[in-house]
């Protein structure tokens, strides 16, 4: 099973999927994307470090900023729960990666990886990942490619996902059962 967390900086997403994975499941390995550049940063992992250790769930927690998909498909295949966070994260560190090497042709590899390898887990995965379609569009070129790589991300693995909860200002919404229906929608004996 595949559940997709998505929503906006500070939005409450983390919370919610980590709350998601503490209400169904007993356990649960959390996969940490993020990479401390600097103090700001460090201090971010810290506060998640602390809510999880905190919470009197049982994590078990792997950081891994680059390679996930082998991560996932090599040593978490036949976990029972994983949670990633975050899936943006992980992504600009790709970008930030492959910017310094110039060499941005493998990036929709990397992410076709992803997906096969989501695809094939036997367990349930929990995504959480950033929803930056609705900003404004960046100036810079490595922004431009981070959003519309991110896009691209989030909607492949939406279509995939079990379920889509997009978080807003804290609430928890369930995409997927609001998505509209083709097939509802056409009128009897109408025209296309």
């Amino acid at each position: 099973m595949i559940v997709l967390v998505t929503g906006g900086v500070r939005s409450g997403k983390s919370s919610f999927a980590e709350q998601y994975v503490r209400h169904h499941f007993l356990s649960a390995v959390y996969v940490a994307t993020a990479v401390a550049f600097d103090e700001e940063m460090r201090q971010r992992i810290q506060i998640h470090i602390d809510q999880r250790r905190d919470s009197g769930f049982t994590w078990k927690t792997i950081e891994e900023s680059y390679e996930l998909s082998n991560l996932l498909e090599k040593d978490l295949r036949d976990e029972a729960v994983i949670l990633v966070d975050c899936l943006t994260v992980w992504l600009s560190n790709w970008l930030i990666k492959l910017d310094v090497e110039q060499s941005m042709d493998s990036l929709p590899l990397i992410i076709d990886e992803l997906i096969k390898v989501a695809q094939n887990m036997n367990g349930t995965i929990v995504f959480v990942t950033n929803e930056v379609g609705s900003g404004i569009v960046p100036e810079y070129k490595l922004g431009r490619l981070f959003r519309d790589y991110a896009g691209i991300l989030n909607r492949r693995l939406a279509e995939l996902a079990d379920e889509v909860i997009m978080v807003v200002a804290g609430i928890p919404v369930p995409l997927k059962q609001l998505q509209y229906d083709w097939k509802q929608s056409r009128k009897d004996g109408g025209s296309a």
